[in-house]
């Protein structure tokens, strides 16, 4: 089958209207961190209280989110999800009240927090829903699930594009208030749509039905690891970001800033949608180790850029590494999980991500400081030396784990263990 017929048969189990809400679902909260460096740096004429501000946002966010995966998994999505995209609309609103105000900005990054720990992670409750939404596919199940992760991953991948292009195109037209209120009006329309969609209902139906002991059971070894993996992906954006704003400021081109990182999620989204035609041979171990060696192989030409014209071929070369990437430790993680707690794992390494984003920004920005955009790149080429360390130490940690999803937690040990089509080691 080819990739094109997977995306179709998957598609088509849904119909193309959840596919489109549950994409714009995640656009709120890929806006939400740039809209709101730009309001309040532009309120109050700080860059550092704009920087303060979407930092709460972001680590507010990575702290929340695997407990709203635990409530998910525990209580349903319908119900965590909408209250989420309720309170979340409504902190955006606020927030932009009173950066408008005349409060002081220490005001806007205490809003900011709050409304950062309601913002839903979209994509990952996504990836919950997709194994119930594939059973209805028989024996074709393995291979539709590892298609919607590949899917979901380039669809995460596109919204961090995106999201940031509509924040600009509304300041272009408007301004910095107007672009989060859009933010508040997307989450509130389209977070609560996805919240009460049908496939919410087969997701919880499945989290209902697993044992008490595959309940007790979250962070695991192999879980851990995969987190670390995760966090080096998210050190990946946050360098690669600050270095390219640094470098085309450089060049007297800081509005290119966004386009700029923009190709990085370009290459990362084709990529993401061709994994769909990897081998199932090809075992999930065994992929990530190879991965991250192309992740590193890719970030090293980043030492060599010196202009603005350089990074871009450079920057379309390194998305191609980072979707697969992500895509491999999300299946991982799914696989390894109890079907019980797999919105918190899946939540879990999404929170790793924005945590790894907050370091690499910082760590970058610093050096960059002291030696420009090449020490700030060179933060990227060590987090990807670190995920060749990560996954070829951890391979065979990583091929003694059970496969939990499904409801079936078996050791890896016995060969009808292996479901068709995605093997572990």
């Amino acid at each position: 089958m080819s990739p094109l017929d997977s995306y179709r048969r998957l598609f088509g189990l849904t119909g193309p209207a959840y596919v489109v809400v549950a994409f714009i679902a995640r656009l709120p909260l890929a806006m939400s961190q740039l809209g709101t460096l730009l309001l309040v740096s532009g309120t109050t004429g700080s860059y550092g209280a704009g920087g303060a501000a979407a930092g709460a946002l972001a680590v507010a966010n990575a702290v929340g989110a695997p407990v709203w995966g635990g409530w998910a998994d525990r209580f349903g999505q319908r119900r965590v999800i909408a209250v989420q995209s309720v309170v979340g609309s409504a902190g955006l609103t606020a927030l932009l009240l009173i950066a408008n105000s005349a409060a002081p900005w220490g005001w806007s990054a205490v809003a900011s927090a709050v409304t950062g720990l309601f913002l839903p992670q979209v994509g990952p409750m996504a990836r919950v829903r997709w194994r119930p939404i594939a059973s209805r596919a028989g024996r074709a199940q393995p291979r539709l699930v590892e298609t919607a992760f590949s899917y979901e991953g380039a669809a995460d991948e596109a919204s961090f594009v995106l999201g940031p292009a509509v924040v600009g195109l509304v300041i272009s037209v408007a301004n910095p208030t107007a672009a989060l209120g859009v933010a508040a009006a997307l989450l509130a329309a389209f977070g609560t749509w996805f919240a009460l969609h049908d496939t919410a209902v087969l997701a919880h139906a499945v989290a209902r039905h697993g044992g008490p002991h595959e309940r007790g059971r979250l962070l695991t070894a192999g879980l851990v690891l995969l987190c670390a993996s995760q966090f080096v992906i998210g050190t990946v954006f946050g360098s690669v970001q600050t270095g390219t704003s640094v470098l085309a400021t450089d060049d007297g081109q800081p509005g290119l800033t966004g386009y700029l990182h923009a190709l990085l999620g370009v290459g990362s989204v084709l990529a993401g949608l061709a994994m769909a035609a990897l081998p199932p041979t090809w075992a999930l171990p065994s992929r990530l180790r190879w991965l991250a060696v192309l992740l590193l192989a890719l970030s090293v030409p980043l030492l060599l850029v010196g202009s603005v014209g350089t990074l871009v071929p450079v920057l379309l070369a390194l998305g191609v590494s980072v979707a697969p990437y992500m895509i491999t430790t999300f299946t991982l993680g799914e696989r390894i999980t109890p079907p019980t707690r797999v919105g918190a794992a899946m939540t879990l390494l999404a929170a790793a991500t924005g945590l790894g984003y907050a370091v690499g920004a910082a760590v970058a920005g610093r050096l960059a400081d002291w030696g420009g955009h090449t020490p700030a790149y060179a933060v990227t080429v060590a987090a990807g030396a670190l995920a060749v360390a990560i996954s070829w130490s951890g391979a065979p940690l990583l091929g003694r784990q059970p496969i939990a999803s499904g409801g079936r937690a078996r050791t890896p040990a016995a060969p009808e263990s292996r479901p068709s089509g995605i093997p572990l080691d």
